[in-house]
């Protein structure tokens, strides 16, 4: 009896120990679920009717987006119609962990950018400077967007807020899920 006692009293701390590692990994498990970061992934279409295009009328925008999200970076293809009404696309990989991306943007300019999800995940926030030459002047134009996926994940809004020597101009962007 004794001897049953004793072994009790030692298996009751372990008990304790396996019952709170238990509960740290399921809280922990469901921590990293809530606070993962949102799914951009998918092809989206530009709703300009549900849009706020800016002073402007929107020129910059892209028609089209294409998104793969990664765990650690994000793949984008933006897709926009020129003046001349032909289709124009450039693709940027930007990664999360603070480090500047160089990519070509119309013909040879560059565009510079970092990207940052917000603390809870849902947001991703995206921070460029583009420099343009044109005929030996040049113009740098900072971009900082907001991207957020809404209506279950069949919206994309981007807020954009640029900035150059011509002054600021804020767009509204919606894209919807292509089908």
């Amino acid at each position: 009896m004794n001897a049953t006692i004793a072994l009790m009293k030692k298996a009751v701390p372990k008990r304790i120990v396996l019952f709170l590692l238990a509960g740290f990994i399921c809280l922990s498990t469901t921590a990293a679920v809530l606070f993962a970061n949102a799914d951009l992934s998918g092809e989206w279409k530009l709703n300009e009717q549900k849009s706020e295009l800016g002073q402007f009328g929107g020129r910059m925008a892209a028609r089209k987006l294409k998104v793969s999200s990664q765990a650690d970076a994000i793949s984008i293809e933006r897709t926009s119609v020129t003046q001349n009404g032909e289709e124009r696309t450039t693709s940027e990989k930007l990664t999360f962990d603070g480090k500047e991306t160089e990519t070509t943007v119309f013909g040879n300019n560059k565009k510079k950018s970092t990207a940052k999800w917000s603390d809870d995940g849902q947001t991703l926030n995206i921070n460029s400077v583009m420099v343009f030459d044109r005929n030996g002047e040049q113009m740098e134009i900072k971009v900082a967007e907001a991207w957020k996926l809404t209506e279950n994940g069949q919206v994309l809004s981007v807020e954009s807020t640029s900035t150059s020597s011509r002054g600021t101009n804020t767009l509204k962007l919606v894209y919807e899920k292509a089908k």
